[in-house]
């Protein structure tokens, strides 16, 4: 039986984490769960993807310790008649999207970018979690490359998805998102590059 490889990988805005992904994913044959994940839980759940594109590594509406005290609601509706005020729960969202995640790994071998998917994917044997970073200024010029706009639009969009995804991946998961301890690898995209990277991650995994 061929060896189930999971790998989880959160990444810096601008540190070519997706890219990492991809090139990893085709150098061992695996397929990348990205955006992906809010097709199939839309798909899954039976409501439009745009709900799930709202809440996509956003931070949760109210404190965490909402949850302890009963204080958000669970009200599936039918998407057909979706608004801002009869929405389902970004806890809701989140386990369903949670549950995506896990069905997928039960199936076989992937990669999971970002939400929250080392956490969700804890307690599987073999996971390997990584974060990937890399200088703010190898950061700020990627994202300008990619986007066509000044650097500090590029600066100003890096911190406030970061800020955003940060809230998010620490309210579900009680860690701390980017810390080190948090992973079981983080690597500078700066210091080794995209290959030099991706190196790393295969042998991590010892093939």
């Amino acid at each position: 039986m061929e060896r189930q490889i999971i790998i989880t990988l959160g990444r810096r805005i601008g540190a070519g984490g997706l890219e990492i992904a991809h090139t990893l994913a085709g150098r061992l044959g695996i397929k990348v769960y990205d955006k992906e994940l809010i097709e199939i839980a839309a798909e899954e759940s039976g409501l439009a993807p745009d709900v799930f594109e709202k809440t996509d590594e956003v931070p949760a509406s109210k404190s965490r310790f909402a949850r302890f005290f009963g204080q958000r609601s669970s009200n599936y509706v039918d998407t057909r008649s979706y608004s801002p005020d009869s929405a389902i729960s970004e806890d809701d969202l989140f386990k369903t999207q949670s549950d995506i995640i896990r069905q997928i790994a039960d199936a076989g071998s992937g990669i999971f970018v970002g939400r929250c998917a080392d956490y969700v994917l804890r307690d599987r044997e073999g996971m390997l979690s990584v974060f990937i970073t890399a200088d703010i200024e190898d950061r700020v010029a990627r994202i300008v490359e990619k986007r066509g706009i000044a650097a500090k639009e590029a600066e100003k969009l890096i911190f406030q998805g970061e800020r955003r995804r940060a809230s998010y991946y620490n309210y579900y998961t009680f860690k701390e998102w980017g810390d080190s301890g948090s992973y079981d690898l983080c690597l500078n995209s700066s210091r080794f590059g995209i290959e030099g990277c991706v190196d790393i991650i295969i042998s991590m995994l010892g093939k």
